[in-house]
């Protein structure tokens, strides 16, 4: 089976949903699935069903728990920062290779089950993970496809073309795009979608629309299937 990053433009665009609603729709459709989510800051046990890796975990179908967290989450950082800042203010080193190892070994776990893995990045395609490496060269490195997450607002466009340039550099292959609509922009979803479309002819954009639903948002997404093929 084949495993999947996903990654985005920026902070708070979309990588958890998009994670959480793969995952569910692949479980609705009787395939078996994984999902980790490495490294996450802003994490505090206390909020742990609210935190990313507790929406994936519910996306899954699984228990929340702090001891359930750990095991897909096995860096977490208390600061709201890129992971080489949060670490620091912990008086702690990330080291990326370990973050390497044990996503390659999720992977080796995932292939034996006949899974399919999911991997959801933090911050984004060029997010700080130590003093001299980004979240770009934590994909290269596994050499895996990407999701790239990305956002209506405005000045997204930008972002968005940045973001697919920086995967260029690392030639780490875009399986999707994914134009997750931006709450209250003064851009339209369809016109940043239009525009990517012809700066990006060759990329498989898909849409999606804000999702009002509170409750498990992941449950309401449409299809995103395709992202994986």
């Amino acid at each position: 089976m084949t495993t999947h990053f996903i990654t985005s433009s920026g902070t708070g665009i979309g990588k958890t949903l998009v994670t959480a609603a793969l995952a569910w729709q692949l479980r609705k459709l009787g395939q078996s699935v994984c999902a980790i989510k490495p490294v996450i800051s802003g994490f505090t046990p206390e909020n742990a069903t609210e935190s990313d890796s507790g929406i994936l975990l519910a996306a899954l179908g699984e228990k929340v728990t702090n001891d359930a967290i750990k095991l897909i989450t096995p860096w977490r950082y208390s600061a709201p920062l890129a992971p080489d800042l949060a670490a620091s203010r912990e008086g702690r080193t990330l080291n990326l290779a370990e973050v390497v190892e044990f996503c390659r070994e999720a992977a080796e776990s995932a292939n034996r089950d006949g899974a399919m893995l999911l991997i959801e990045g933090v911050g984004g395609v060029m997010a700080p993970m130590t003093r001299e490496q980004t979240v770009a060269d934590w994909m290269s490195v596994l050499d895996i496809r990407a999701i790239l997450v990305v956002g209506s607002y405005l000045g997204a466009i930008s972002h968005s073309l940045t973001a697919v340039e920086a995967l260029a550099v690392q030639s780490i292959p875009i399986a999707a795009v994914v134009v997750s609509e931006s709450e209250a922009s003064t851009v339209t979803l369809d016109d940043t979608v239009e525009t990517l479309s012809r700066f990006l002819p060759e990329k498989r954009l898909l849409i999606l629309p804000r999702i009002r639903q509170t409750m498990d948002p992941w449950r309401a997404a449409p299809d995103l299937t395709s992202a994986l093929d």
